[in-house]
């Protein structure tokens, strides 16, 4: 029996799946691209954004009418809000948190699936989730009880908490790559952006236990993974909802930090993303010290104008975020910076965007994710007035996209002729070359035919530059060892 997975969001979702992956596989299913050969479809969705939930409706339309051809089941999870759990529940067969994932084997098999490997006892299941070293005892099987009820099935704006969250990273993740992997370290968020539905849809904010963490780390490293991102939706919070329990960001950070130098393994550690009210110098300081912690920031700046980043309820100025910018060229002159931004918020007048613009113009991003501001139900901002003509929205769009491209391209000039240790991630979409990422995360294709090399870390020279990627020779091909 075979199932198909959707992923639709940010890098936390696509962590989520991995983990979803593991649970359909301990069941004896398979994999398929396919949706058409697929018993069991699932969606891991997005409730922060207004476009991956229409994505979700449109899927499952199509999903319910292939119902009268075929025995199906579908379910979704990820991200979502309570107005939206409302709606799906009438559309999906299964509706779940990832808190509840230790149990969808159980929901499935109730539903009246059954897999290959037949209908197993949920204590076995449970064996088959949980680590070895990890017995099921009462601390254990009160993570793994249901948490679904009618009562919490409810309308209205809530908080969603992280209800055995716990349980949900005991799932060993299935990776998708051999080489890029993603580490959650917390869930949650406890900052109520405005525009955000984040703590709506993940709870407040929870720190996973350092330990863990680190073990998955080290685990990944001897696996010979090369690039490994810490997720949370703010991880340089991690550990202040556990002050007394649980060490603070910095110091995860020079663990990973000591570890590499003690490994002598090679890889890049990456992190996303940091909230600029949480960003301390000693972080910076931190990743400074230690070659394996990568020397790429992206900090989201959201507005360029201290009142709009007030009606954001963003909790940190232009000066608190430009302090930390120039503590980032001081300490790590050779990161690169990348950061989020929304334009046509609520109330944003054409001098409030002209600050943001002026932002871009100082800070000279290598990367921006630049969004029209978009009304999402659940959101404190949902009250308010969208009052910015889509046309003003998409001209504003343009305007910082143009800025964003001038500067980049100005920097990505300065790299010519210089050489760079690269991770190579597979084939590019021009023939004959292969795709790679520096430290940097800046985007890199060289002519070679040399699969075998995707995965691996190689040297290359730059020969020619455009604003958001760039065009190497490689230098040195590395000697493979064969098994």
């Amino acid at each position: 029996m075979k199932y198909h997975l959707i992923s639709l969001g940010c890098q936390m979702n696509l962590s989520d799946t991995e983990r979803v992956r593991t649970v359909m596989h301990s069941m004896g299913l398979s994999e398929t691209e396919r949706e058409e050969e697929a018993s069991i479809l699932g969606i891991i969705a997005c409730s922060v954004r207004q476009k991956a939930i229409d994505k979700v409706y449109s899927r499952i339309y199509k999903w319910n009418k292939m119902k009268n051809r075929k025995s199906l089941l579908t379910f979704v999870s990820g991200c979502l809000l309570p107005s939206d759990k409302d709606r799906f529940l009438k559309l999906f067969d299964l509706v779940f948190t990832m808190s509840e994932l230790t149990e969808l084997p159980t929901m499935i098999s109730q539903y009246g699936i059954v897999s290959p490997a037949g209908l197993q006892h949920l204590e076995s299941e449970r064996e088959t989730l949980l680590p070895k070293e990890m017995p099921v005892n009462e601390k254990t099987d009160s993570l793994l009880k249901p948490v679904i009820s009618d009562k919490n099935i409810t309308s209205g704006l809530k908080l969603n908490p992280a209800i055995g969250i716990d349980g949900f990273w005991h799932v060993e993740p299935t990776y998708t790559s051999a080489f890029e992997a993603f580490i959650p370290i917390q869930n949650g968020c406890d900052k109520f952006c405005t525009f955000c539905a984040v703590p709506y849809t993940r709870g407040r904010e929870v720190s996973r236990p350092s330990g863990e963490i680190l073990e998955e780390l080290q685990n990944l490293v001897e696996k010979g993974f090369k690039s490994i991102t810490l997720l949370g939706q703010n991880v340089n919070s991690y550990g202040l909802d556990k002050k007394g329990e649980e060490i603070g960001f910095p110091e995860l950070l020079r663990k990973i930090g000591e570890f590499g130098l003690q490994s002598g393994k090679e890889f890049w550690l990456y992190f996303t993303s940091p909230h600029p009210r949480d960003m301390t110098d000693e972080v910076i300081e931190v990743i400074a010290q230690y070659p394996v912690l990568a020397k790429q920031i992206h900090l989201p700046v959201q507005s360029g104008d201290d009142g709009v980043l007030l009606r954001m309820n963003r909790k940190h100025s232009m000066d608190k975020y430009r302090h930390i910018v120039q503590t980032i060229r001081r300490l790590l002159p050779q990161a690169t910076l990348f950061t989020d931004i929304i334009v046509g918020f609520t109330g944003e007048s054409d001098e409030q965007f002209e600050n943001t613009r002026k932002a871009m113009e100082e800070f000279k991003y290598n990367m921006a994710y630049i969004a029209q501001y978009s009304v999402r139900p659940g959101a404190a901002s949902s009250r308010w007035a969208d009052d910015i003509p889509k046309e003003v929205k998409k001209e504003r769009l343009h305007v910082l996209t143009q800025e964003l491209m001038k500067y980049a391209h100005l920097y990505n000039m300065e790299l010519v002729g210089k050489t760079f240790r690269v991770l190579v991630r597979g084939r590019d979409r021009k023939n004959g070359y292969l795709s790679a990422l520096t430290e940097g995360k800046l985007v890199i294709r060289f002519a070679s035919e040399k699969e075998e090399l995707v995965g691996e870390f190689v040297d290359v020279k730059i020969i020619s530059a455009s604003p958001l990627s760039l065009e190497a020779a490689i230098i040195e091909v590395p000697i493979l060892q064969t098994v």
